[in-house]
């Protein structure tokens, strides 16, 4: 089994995250993924031998499509999902705006966004295609994500790295989830 076909299996496996992503599908949003926590914690949950953890942070939605990108329509996108699951923190970001916000060049889509973000485990998002396969995006590889690692992406290791520093601390990882191991780069 391949590391893709591995994580689409445990997302797959939760009937929970796999109705969210039913859902998020339904939008018809091009270039379109639950990323982040939504499989992190899932595939170190099932690493650690347990269930999936509850949906206790955001569930975030990002898409890609450079001609739609105001803050206004992601909050219209929330609403939509909100009222189809009311008990989701959802947060849907059009990845062509983000790049503004986090002081980078523009992204040319959501695989390139996610190559921005602080933690190699961190940028793998899922999608269900229209057949109804888990379809794994991970711009950077699946290793770490897979061997419990913690690793700073490539802009996380100097200028904001106080920002992974600072997510490190505040998320308490190794608390919830005592076999990783962090690797500061």
């Amino acid at each position: 089994m391949t590391q893709a076909a591995r994580v689409a299996a445990i997302i797959a496996a939760d009937p929970l995250r796999r109705r969210l992503l039913q859902q998020v599908r339904a939008l018809g949003l091009g270039d379109c993924w639950i990323s982040a926590g939504f499989v992190r914690n899932a595939v170190w949950d099932h690493l650690h031998g347990r269930a999936c953890s509850p949906l206790d942070s955001d569930v975030d939605v990002i898409w890609f499509d450079h001609r739609r990108c105001s803050a206004e329509l992601d909050r219209q996108l929330e609403q939509v999902l909100l009222a189809v699951h009311p008990g989701v923190k959802w947060s849907v970001k059009n990845q062509a705006r983000m790049h503004m916000k986090n002081g980078d060049s523009p992204y040319e889509s959501s695989a390139d966004a996610m190559t921005h973000w602080p933690e190699t485990a961190t940028a793998v998002a899922v999608r269900l295609t229209a057949d109804d396969t888990c379809e794994v995006c991970a711009p950077l590889g699946l290793d770490d994500l897979l061997q419990l690692v913690i690793r700073p992406t490539a802009g996380f290791t100097r200028d904001k790295r106080p920002i992974f520093l600072e997510r490190l601390g505040s998320k308490h990882w190794q608390g919830k989830w005592p076999l990783l191991r962090l690797e500061a780069g």
